[in-house]
């Protein structure tokens, strides 16, 4: 059994710089790859065996093209990836450090511009669990609106709701207050939340993990995964809490790290009658899953390629 699960947000292009250890001013060339966060969850759930569908916009363009044809490739829904004939395919600039960390510019165009109106709401009646993972949908325009009522309209349904804030600073820089608050509207309503350490502290303005974690428990999420790189998942559910260790690989880009976690987490919960009911024993073995996943995909550059089969995990 694979429920349907839904994703988010905003799809576009990466492009890698082809020279290692630079920085985006000094870079003179690029690879093209397909990239966005909630598209990189969908990836790794359909790449898993899982049955994913992407929601958001592209620009009606060659980049367009190429990113609706990439998801059909590995096998992604698209009936509610709409392309816009005003706006252009939204891109994104990154450059690699040598230990894996990156530096990157978006330059945004049509992902803002998704509106309720372009998604029909009888696909949220199909829809068992939803996942919000935009990097760039609480941002001002009208896919902050158009998030807002699809949670809306997901909850009425009875949705599982995912949640992963995906802050960027330099999208944020001196407003980090505004981002707080409206990642506290999903946070109050989601059943499994995803942050890393950084975002975790920015939230709640705590600097100790397990007390910070309460404080997002007591605004509402019910499940709560603190990914920390090589040191693994701090994870939390109904009253008690572990750190589930990762694997250790060399890692050559952490780009899509945390969105392979997310997805592998979600493909398993589309496995089970009711993801509202596990053990904690139950979410253990699920989150030790996708720390595998998303440390296996930290060995290879671009998101989407580097996304792991069930086959390729279990060689790993």
């Amino acid at each position: 059994m694979n429920q349907p699960i839904l994703c988010i947000g905003e799809l576009l292009i990466d492009f890698f710089s082809n020279e290692v250890n630079t920085t985006l001013v000094k870079t003179q060339t690029f690879t093209k790859k397909a990239g966005g966060a909630p598209a990189n969850v969908c990836v790794a759930i359909a790449k898993l065996g899982g049955e994913a569908f992407f929601c958001g916009k592209v620009g009606d363009d060659p980049f367009g093209e190429f990113l609706s044809d990439t998801l059909v490739r590995e096998n992604v829904h698209t009936d509610l990836l709409v392309k816009d004939p005003f706006h252009s395919t939204t891109l994104a600039f990154v450059s690699l450090q040598k230990d894996g960390q990156r530096d990157f510019v978006f330059n945004r165009g049509a992902d803002a511009y998704l509106t309720t109106e372009d998604v029909p709401n009888k696909f949220f009646k199909e829809m068992n669990i939803v996942h919000f993972g935009s990097a760039t949908a609480l941002l001002p325009g009208q896919l902050q609106e158009t998030y807002k009522n699809i949670l809306v309209d997901s909850k009425e349904n009875n949705s599982y709701i995912s949640f992963d804030p995906n802050f960027r600073s330099d999208l944020w820089s001196g407003q980090e207050k505004q981002f707080i608050q409206l990642a506290n509207e999903f946070i109050s309503n989601c059943d499994f939340l995803k942050v890393s350490d950084e975002e975790l502290y920015l939230l709640t303005n705590e600097q100790e993990i397990a007390k910070a974690v309460t404080v997002l428990h007591q605004f509402g999420a019910k499940s709560i995964a603190v990914t920390l790189g090589k040191e693994g998942t701090y994870f939390s559910y109904n009253g008690k809490s572990t750190t589930i260790p990762s694997i250790p690989v060399q890692a050559i880009d952490t780009t899509g790290a945390g969105d392979a976690f997310v997805g592998a987490v979600l493909y398993q919960l589309g496995k089970v009658n009711n993801p509202h009911n596990l053990t904690f024993d139950e979410w253990h073995t699920i989150i030790s899953f996708a720390n595998k996943v998303g440390a296996k995909v930290c060995e290879k550059v671009g998101a989407v390629e580097a996304l792991p089969t069930l086959d390729e995990l279990e060689k790993f």
